[in-house]
């Protein structure tokens, strides 16, 4: 029996299309220590945000387990489901899309508890409601304001208002910053780490920005073409990755001191079709790195040990090269 707070297992998510089925997810495994972050990383259509819709249920996985304190949810009832929606939560990567912008932000923050009816007394719901607008740093005085009049920062905060309206214990914060000013970026995540810190949540953090990750979170899972190629510590990660996927990745973030040459790793090729992709490694096409076996059958996770495992048939290989 795992003592994991959250556990998944082989969770997949195929869609339909007219070519044939896309895997947007296939075959994830891993797991969340209670009041810890996992970062989720990768390019665009890699499978980040169908991730944090699964872990929510706004999207139904194909196959798979979602275990939250041992129940595994894709198997709820419909009054099990609405008891997990309260205990779940997500903030989107736009504030301005997220928000209803005919309801001013009392009303936005306040939809959620009047749901799930959680007070009948008016009084104590607009106390309630002041009260997370305290929390998330929004001033009073925006309470009667609608979101088009408001900027991204304070936008954001109201959905995290919204997010933290039925005390969650896990929050998916899917690009929660990549919408917003430097500046108010580094605000917004300071305010989720202080939240974090004083309700002891849980977060699954999804971004493409790996500079701002690795000052947020305890693990990192690398994703490419719906599957995770690399998971590790985010220390380990850093200072030793071992996918060459993940080295590309790292090769691109910015070095502030110009004195300093770092090698960029720049990928070639076509990204394989995620419709029915073929029995080979999903990255062969643009790795430098491939042979006849990665064009042929698909990697197993390889454990390194540490907590660190990559998805690569030559890992042993390209770590003597280093050396």
């Amino acid at each position: 029996m795992s003592n994991s707070y959250i556990e998944v297992k082989n969770l997949k998510k195929y869609f339909q299309t007219p070519a044939g089925n896309l895997h947007a997810v296939d075959g994830l495994d891993f797991s969340i220590a209670k009041g810890k972050t996992i970062g989720v990383v990768g390019e665009s259509g890699c499978g980040k945000s169908t991730t944090g819709r699964l872990m929510t249920m706004l999207l139904e996985p194909t196959e798979g387990e979602i275990l939250f304190n041992g129940t595994d949810v894709t198997k709820l009832s419909h009054k099990g489901m609405a008891e997990y929606r309260k205990k779940i939560q997500i903030i989107f990567q736009d504030p301005f899309s997220s928000l209803n912008p005919r309801k001013t932000v009392f009303h936005s923050i306040v939809e959620p508890l009047d749901i799930h009816r959680v007070y009948r007394d008016k009084g104590e719901k607009e106390n309630r409601v002041y009260e997370l607008m305290e929390l998330v740093g929004l001033s009073e005085r925006f309470v009667n304001s609608y979101p088009h009049e408001l900027d991204g920062g304070r936008r954001q905060r109201i959905g995290i208002a919204r997010a933290l309206a039925l005390s969650p214990e896990f929050i998916v914060c899917d690009e929660p910053v990549s919408a917003l000013d430097v500046s108010i970026q580094a605000q917004i995540l300071n305010l989720l780490k202080r939240l974090q810190l004083q309700f002891g949540y849980t977060y699954m953090f999804i971004t493409h920005d790996l500079s701002v990750v690795k000052h947020f979170t305890e693990e990192i899972m690398v994703m490419y073409l719906g599957q995770v190629v690399e998971k590790a510590p985010v220390k380990q990660l850093f200072a030793n990755p071992r996918h060459p996927y993940t080295r590309a990745l790292l090769s691109a973030i910015p070095v502030p001191n110009l004195k300093k040459k770092k090698e960029r790793i720049l990928l070639q090729g076509e990204i394989t079709s995620p419709i029915n992709p073929k029995n080979e490694c999903r990255f062969a096409a643009r790795c430098s790195f491939a042979t006849d076996e990665c064009r042929s059958s698909t990697p197993e996770i390889t454990d390194l040990g540490g907590g660190h495992t990559v998805r690569c048939f030559r890992v042993h290989e390209l770590e003597e090269m280093r050396l």
